[in-house]
């Protein structure tokens, strides 16, 4: 996606007359030859808030602040970090009252339309071939998607947790590629109405987690609660393949990584359910759910990613208490009511009806065969018992507080 992106920027600027220069090496050295040969006085980019971005960013103002004037802005945010802050001058670690803020901050200038300017003749190394994309790449489809999503999120506020096609805006992917900025998708939606305003709030998140990760850069590797750093996760190969692999025996988790794996993409509260299996069922450290998330979400963004892992696992700010952990089977029928994404994920499964889809073990087995299911043979059996699970997430978390208490 990201090359298709590419490609789809160079075809934006061929209309207006110029070129994507492509250069291979350290950025900084790459910058300064352009300067040298382009005679430019100016540099502009975008800043971001991860590490690496940080480390480049902070490499290149090093080595080319005394050659031109630089200039950054936060066009990937609708506020730059630093911008939303508590009266005591501090990030508020509690969403809603960052919100609250948020809503009541003026939005930042947008700069003038400047003059054009001959574009300059350099060379320049090919552009890598694009892979066919999972999504058509470019401003114009991410306007179009803008466009539909615009028709339809009013419903967003009621419907925005059933997993489906249609009940999210997949503006996320455009988002991550910079191909549609957050102020525009602000002023097309707005918040007059109470989905338009639900929509908006998830756009207020997104700026919550890129203004922690200033604060705290190691987000997807530390707890930002130090004392769930304590908690003894288990060591389970098997388990973690299981779940990757969408056969753990429980439908709608299976359904979600199956579909994350094919498409790089999962719905929101679909995330929240197969995030929460892994480490509240399974015991295991949300650290290798949130880098398998990472690798295979197109719109894989590192703070989002993150903080929503960390959300889920009740390690980080403003996260679900420890103890509150999703129950598979009922977010399945409350979500998925019909079974239908099941069954579109799991054909294996597409002759049960609901509710029985939701959790086939519940059938007898001559039922199943019935309906051409032998669990073992053609679907697995669940792989842990939810409620026992449960109890031993309870416990080590307990315990990883108990120590952080003594220590």
């Amino acid at each position: 996606m990201l090359i298709a992106s590419v490609h789809a920027l160079d075809d934006e600027l061929g209309r207006h007359g110029g070129r994507l220069v492509i250069r291979s090496g350290d950025p900084a050295d790459a910058l300064r030859a352009l300067v040298t040969e382009t005679g430019a006085t100016d540099l502009y980019f975008n800043a971001d808030v991860s590490p690496y971005a940080d480390r480049r960013d902070s490499h290149v103002r090093a080595r080319l602040n005394n050659q031109l004037e630089i200039h950054t802005s936060y066009g990937n945010l609708i506020q730059e970090p630093g911008a939303v802050l508590t009266k005591k001058g501090g990030l508020s670690q509690v969403f809603s009252a960052f919100h609250r803020t948020w809503v009541n901050t003026p939005l930042p200038m947008l700069p003038e339309p400047g003059k054009g300017r001959p574009v300059a003749s350099v060379g320049s190394e090919a552009l890598p071939a694009a892979e066919p994309s999972r999504l058509v790449a470019g401003t114009d489809a991410a306007y179009e998607r803008l466009q539909i999503w615009n028709e339809q999120v009013d419903d967003y506020e009621t419907s925005r947790n059933l997993i489906g096609d249609t009940t999210t805006s997949r503006l996320s992917v455009d988002l991550k590629f910079g191909t549609l900025g957050p102020r525009t998708i602000l002023a097309q939606i707005g918040t007059h109405t109470p989905g338009r305003a639900a929509f908006i709030r998830q756009v207020a998140w997104r700026d919550w987690w890129a203004h922690l990760m200033v604060y705290h850069p190691d987000i997807s590797r530390s707890a930002i609660r130090p004392a769930y750093d304590r908690i003894a996760w288990e060591q389970d190969d098997d388990g973690f393949e299981r779940w990757a692999t969408g056969t753990t025996g429980f439908p709608l988790v299976d359904a979600g990584m199956r579909q994350l794996v094919a498409t790089g993409w999962m719905h929101g509260r679909l995330r929240m359910i197969c995030a929460s299996f892994l480490v509240k069922d399974l015991l295991i450290d949300w650290r290798r759910g949130e880098r398998f998330f990472r690798h295979h979400l197109l719109d894989a963004d590192p703070p989002q990613n993150a903080g929503n892992w960390q959300w889920v696992a009740g390690t980080g700010p403003d996260a679900a208490p420890y103890f509150r952990i999703f129950n598979p089977v009922t977010q399945s029928k409350k979500f998925d009511k019909d079974g239908d994404f099941i069954r579109a994920w799991v054909p294996e499964l597409a002759k049960l009806p609901s509710p029985a889809i939701h959790e086939p073990a519940t059938l007898a087995p001559l039922d199943l065969v019935a309906l051409d299911v032998v669990l073992g043979r053609d679907y697995p059996a669940p792989i842990v018992d939810h409620a026992n699970a449960r109890q031993r997430t309870l416990i080590a978390y307990r315990a990883a507080l108990d120590d952080g208490e003594l220590a």
